[in-house]
């Protein structure tokens, strides 16, 4: 399993994209912006091509504003959020969205937390209804309060503590951030969700939850003015209420390599490497996070990219190999490398190939041909997304909120197109350094098959 966090941009749509013109060029995204006068930022694309829209809610809040002792806090409020308000039941908020044709539910992340409603354009209201409701009436009952942790708890087990390479994911983020706001992850740490109190909740719903901190975007059949109109209806009336203030959070220069080996019951050995890079809003030379996406394409971009046509079919060396990083981050974050061994292959085997590939990134400029099919792929790929509106509002939402600006929707395209292979070439040898490199290695341990019947011969 590849969990590598792609970058959001990079779709890899081999046929076509390969078949895409460099001179394609995606249209412009058509995005209108307001502000209420409570500080609630509106952003709107219109996109008339069928019969619905997509409502979201983005809040400036995720796992990297909590601190050792409340970790998951934001991922667990987001599923009360489905527990009722005075005027919506539990358990009602998804019937009426399901009765009304939509669909909708919600995420969390590092750096925000979001909701969506996914409807016909005509029920636009009742998502504004239903969101405006909750942003400030919700009800936070311990009863339910008690019974979601243990749901998140479970989710946690089953998505983390039972798949061996989500764990090691999980320790590698713990030792490569040692003090910056990734190092815990976004669902928290087990200890920390035994202990979370009601009063945890409330302080976190009443401090993050207002107006002001919160992006709502719609996408699909709607205009600009019907939209600003609904939303003061709506949203306009919430006050505005004070933001708690963040204090710098930059991870501590490394000085070393960093390593740990995760004992757990897995099939296969697993891998994975990381560089801390900068992001567009940590950037000090702004075209660097776009050389960097480049570069990730470069090493999986897709069949013919060089992991996937060198190190998996040519050399053999690796049954799956990755690459990922993510511009659009609130703070410093980490290019990624990972993957398994081939049978008959170790770990190390594997690391020292990845070290080549690395290498090769540092001495060759790459050529005219590959930087251009690379371009094309991802150009191809904006162009093909932006059929979704989810997709669409994904992008706004994500870089509104976490602080880049929704316009770079419209930039990208020009940026990456401006990336030479000498600025490729630049970055792999100004962050990809040994001795800022943190690797996690899974090893395998016996999987524990239960006991065998007495009655019945294993099979």
């Amino acid at each position: 399993m590849n969990i590598m966090r792609r970058s959001l941009f990079r779709l890899w749509l081999l046929g076509a994209a390969l078949l895409l013109p460099l001179t394609s060029q995606a249209q412009p995204s058509n995005t209108t912006e307001f502000t209420l006068d409570n500080g609630m930022k509106v952003l709107v694309q219109t996109d008339h091509r069928a019969p619905v829209a997509i409502t979201q809610v983005w809040y400036k809040v995720g796992s990297a504003n909590e601190h050792s002792g409340i970790t998951g806090l934001s991922h667990v409020l987001e599923h009360m959020m489905f527990k009722g308000t005075k005027k919506v039941p539990a358990g009602r908020f998804s019937a009426i969205v399901s009765e009304n044709g939509g669909q909708n539910n919600a995420f969390t992340n590092r750096d925000y937390t979001g909701y969506y409603e996914f409807m016909g354009s005509d029920r636009l209201e009742i998502a504004f209804q239903l969101e405006s409701d909750r942003m400030r009436g919700l009800n936070l009952l311990p009863e339910e309060a008690k019974k979601e942790i243990e749901v998140v708890k479970e989710e946690r087990f089953m998505r983390t503590d039972d798949k061996p390479e989500s764990l090691t994911y999980e320790r590698f983020n713990a030792l490569a951030f040692l003090n910056g706001p990734y190092h815990s992850p976004v669902i928290g740490w087990q200890t920390d969700l035994d202990s979370l109190k009601m009063e945890d909740l409330h302080r976190w719903y009443d401090a993050w939850y207002q107006p002001n901190n919160a992006t709502l975007v719609v996408v699909g059949d709607v205009e600009p003015e019907q939209v600003l109109a609904l939303a003061k209806k709506y949203f306009g009336p919430i006050p505005a209420a004070p933001i708690p203030t963040t204090k710098p959070r930059i991870e501590t220069p490394q000085r070393g390599e960093r390593r740990v080996r995760i004992h757990a019951p897995a099939k296969v050995p697993y891998l994975i490497i990381g560089y801390p890079v900068p992001v567009l809003n940590t950037a000090k030379v702004k075209w660097e996070p776009y050389a960097l996406d480049v570069l990730a394409s470069i090493l999986d971009g897709g069949d013919s990219s060089r992991f996937s046509s060198e190190l998996v079919r040519k050399q053999q060396i690796a049954a799956a190999a990755g690459a990922g990083y993510s511009l659009a981050s609130k703070y410093q974050s980490l290019f990624l490398i990972d993957g398994n061994p081939a049978e008959g292959h170790t770990v190390a085997e594997l690391e020292a190939a990845f070290d080549k590939q690395i290498e090769r990134l540092k001495t060759e400029l790459i050529s005219p041909e590959e930087l251009s099919r690379i371009k094309a792929q991802v150009i191809a790929g904006e162009v093909f997304q932006r059929d979704s509106v989810s997709h669409m509002a994904n992008q706004l939402g994500m870089l509104e909120t976490v602080g880049v600006g929704w316009q770079l929707v419209d930039e990208y395209e020009a940026k990456i197109r401006a990336v030479t292979a000498e600025q490729v070439r630049e970055v792999a040898r100004k962050y990809f350094i040994p001795t800022h490199k943190t690797v996690a290695e899974l090893v395998p341990d016996a999987i524990d098959t239960g006991p065998v019947s007495k009655d019945k011969p294993a099979s």
